[in-house]
């Protein structure tokens, strides 16, 4: 089978993957064979091929918002799911036993491993997931469409939970890529108004185009205070940016698996009861309740589509925001 490898990080401009013939992959106990038909590519991936982030072994295969259909089963996997088209996610397993798991906060498992990181990924013809955490996908979206639902829904969907936001709020994003495009379409659904701070002039007129009331960069001031916030961008000085444009009593979550420090602040600022938080991963119900609602709520992705063999120029024009949306390779 073709793939992209990462065998040493290097800059996206010096093509880090290297497209690999490979065998085809045999599954285990547990597991699902998945010939993959589209791949998502996520700030994640290129945090990793850039070194920002570091897999526990080196070479292994990008690629964690993959569409594809079971095409084998391992020992122990229900004959349903042969033939079924199937989401694989950021999570690849979580240990299910330890305290975090025994709440529902799998994403939290110190023994969590997950897809492109610990394990190969879906920058592939093929791949292995472990079958107790696939996710079906609704009929009414096609594969192009459902790959950046599977890590820029699904975590974007866990920060709004976790910015408690509520219907009706004033809610302000900070970057406007793969995740903030879905979010502010699911906080339209919500009837939130939405200010998106972005540097990009093609970012701002894609946020308007979606419903945004207000736009601008990240030093202007919508004309009155947000409720809740959700940082994309990995700049750790729109933390404090964000409590500065917060009311008394409204919340802070940063989506971002990796980020430059948060400067020094003054504790005015956060006072008044505001909340600073880390969004760290997401749990399998987490998916599950995204993609119901991305499907009641007609969710649409903005997707720029590459060929496999594309791989390492999708990832350096994420880098330099040369599209709206999301990147999505075509496998098959």
């Amino acid at each position: 089978m073709k793939a992209q490898r990462l065998d040493a990080p290097l800059p996206a401009d010096q093509a880090p993957l290297r497209l690999v013939e490979m065998p085809i992959p045999e599954p285990g106990r547990g597991q699902v064979r998945i010939a993959v038909s589209v791949c998502g590519v996520c700030h994640t991936d290129l945090h990793t091929v850039e070194g920002d982030i570091h897999p526990p072994a080196l070479p292994v295969i990008p690629g964690h918002q993959v569409v594809g259909v079971v095409e084998a089963l391992g020992p122990g996997v229900a004959a349903s799911w042969l033939g079924k088209r199937v989401g694989v996610p950021w999570l690849h397993r979580a240990c299910g036993s330890c305290a975090f798991c025994q709440r529902g906060e799998e994403n939290l498992c110190p023994e969590a491993r997950f897809t492109g990181f610990h394990v190969a990924g879906g920058y592939a013809e093929y791949m292995l997931a472990e079958a107790d955490y696939l996710l079906p996908l609704p009929e009414t979206v096609d594969d192009e469409q459902a790959a950046p639902l599977l890590c820029a829904g699904i975590v974007g969907y866990r920060a709004l939970k976790k910015a408690e936001i509520q219907p009706g709020e004033h809610v302000g994003l900070f970057g406007f890529g793969a995740s903030a495009h879905l979010m502010i379409q699911a906080l339209r659904y919500w009837g939130c108004e939405v200010s998106v701070f972005t540097r990009s002039a093609e970012h701002q007129e894609h946020a308007r185009q979606l419903g945004a009331a207000w736009v601008g960069q990240a030093a202007g001031t919508p004309p009155h205070p947000l409720d809740r916030a959700v940082i994309f961008a990995p700049a750790g000085a729109l933390a404090v940016r964000a409590l500065e444009l917060v009311r008394p009593g409204g919340t802070v979550a940063i989506n971002a698996i990796h980020m430059s420090d948060i400067p020094s602040f003054p504790y005015a600022v956060l006072y008044g009861e505001r909340t600073l938080r880390s969004v760290a991963n997401v749990t399998y119900q987490d998916g599950v309740e995204f993609l119901a609602l991305a499907a009641e709520a007609g969710i649409r992705a903005t997707v720029q589509p590459y060929g496999l063999s594309e791989a390492n120029q999708a990832l350096d024009d994420l880098k330099h925001s040369r599209f709206n949306g999301e990147a999505v390779l075509r496998i098959k």
